[in-house]
């Protein structure tokens, strides 16, 4: 991290989290913040769901609610971005405070609520996004939503045209009932919805827009593995792996651990970890999976795509290291690659999944 970046991160630990979120936003939108450029090698280059990455790194939905700035990460050296999430109408969230630093965890608790300026305003930005970058997006249902499963298919239907791919997100712990979604009827019936409508949409270069499912820690081995089934036989094109989590491990120390919400960084890593490689194997390979939940490392990254990833997504860590920990994770992940004798990324994707299992 550079001393223009240092001087940056301690002026936003000053505010509380949520102002400190939104003026990181606009640093990054006004050119107030580290661009790394394009980071990418042989051995980095990856391919998922027949989309084109430079490198397996990528920001997890949650940082840019509102795709507002794009322009600025799609040259911070990630290799992809996943923005929402959105949903069909603008809703204000959970109240403040919701947001909430958990420093000597080095973790996070949230309970935003989807927070989110709705899809038309996003597809508006989305449609003047950059043409370089694979961008993604996060789909949500309305707290109030007399259909929720219908909710992913109309926002797909509004801001697919602009996008690389979407994510169907049954797995935020701060919508009531949402999670009940992730049950195989309900999820198969939600996911056909939303398949049906991807298929309409105006095929890309690459052709149909491939679909993610974003699925909670907080799953036991058959429930992973009755989402692995419905996945398969729905059709979609990966899974994420996984969102935050309502358990509250006894190591936790910081103040607000006993805040209600999801909780990410440094103590979700094992647990999310675990369950990829469960997915992993119920998969049976058939599915790439992206890994999220506690990555701060290099090392951690290269565990999960060892455990079973085809890539990665960050969010918490950059609250505590910066943007600048973005490329420096890929960086090292080649190195790490190369000293195993990796020529590149799905090569060394499974080969430790035994060890979460």
């Amino acid at each position: 991290m550079s001393l223009y970046e240092n001087l940056g991160m301690a002026a936003l630990r000053s505010l509380n989290a949520e102002t400190a979120h939104k003026a990181a936003l606009l640093a990054l939108r006004y050119g107030f913040a580290p661009m790394a450029g394009k980071v990418t090698s042989p051995r980095l280059k990856t391919q998922i769901a027949g989309l084109h990455l430079d490198n397996p790194v990528g920001i997890a939905a949650g940082f840019d609610k509102n795709a507002q700035a794009l322009g600025a990460l799609s040259q911070s050296g990630f290799g992809f971005v996943e923005v929402g999430a959105a949903t069909p109408r603008p809703q204000p969230g959970n109240p403040k405070p919701r947001l909430f630093r958990l420093s000597d965890d080095r973790a996070v608790i949230n309970r935003f609520g989807f927070n989110n300026d709705g899809m038309e305003a996003i597809a508006a930005r989305l449609a003047k996004r950059p043409d370089h970058g694979i961008v993604g997006l996060n789909l949500g249902a309305n707290k109030d939503s007399p259909d929720r499963a219908d909710d992913f298919a109309r926002v797909l239907a509004c801001c697919g045209p602009h996008l690389d791919f979407a994510t169907v997100n049954v797995s935020s712990p701060n919508t009531e009932n949402l999670r009940d979604l992730q049950g195989a009827a309900a999820l198969r019936a939600l996911l056909d919805g939303v398949i049906a409508t991807r298929d309409g949409l105006p095929k890309t270069r690459r052709g149909s827009l491939p679909i993610f499912l974003k699925i909670a820690p907080d799953l036991n081995l058959t429930e992973i593995e009755d989402i692995a089934e419905t996945a398969l036989s729905a059709g979609i094109d990966g899974v994420i792996a996984t969102n935050t989590t309502l358990a509250r491990p006894d190591s936790l120390t910081s103040y607000h651990r006993v805040e209600p919400g999801g909780l990410s960084g440094a103590p979700l890593f094992e647990p999310s970890t675990r369950v990829l490689a469960q997915l992993s194997r119920a998969l049976d390979s058939k599915l790439p999976i992206i890994g999220v939940g506690g990555i701060s490392s290099a090392q951690d990254a290269y565990a999960k795509i060892r455990a079973g990833a085809s890539a990665v997504q960050l969010y918490s860590a950059l609250v505590y290291q910066g943007l600048s920990l973005g490329p420096k994770i890929a960086r090292e992940l080649g190195a790490l690659l190369d000293r195993d004798g990796f020529t590149n990324v799905a090569q060394a994707t499974g080969t430790g999944r035994e060890e979460w299992l």
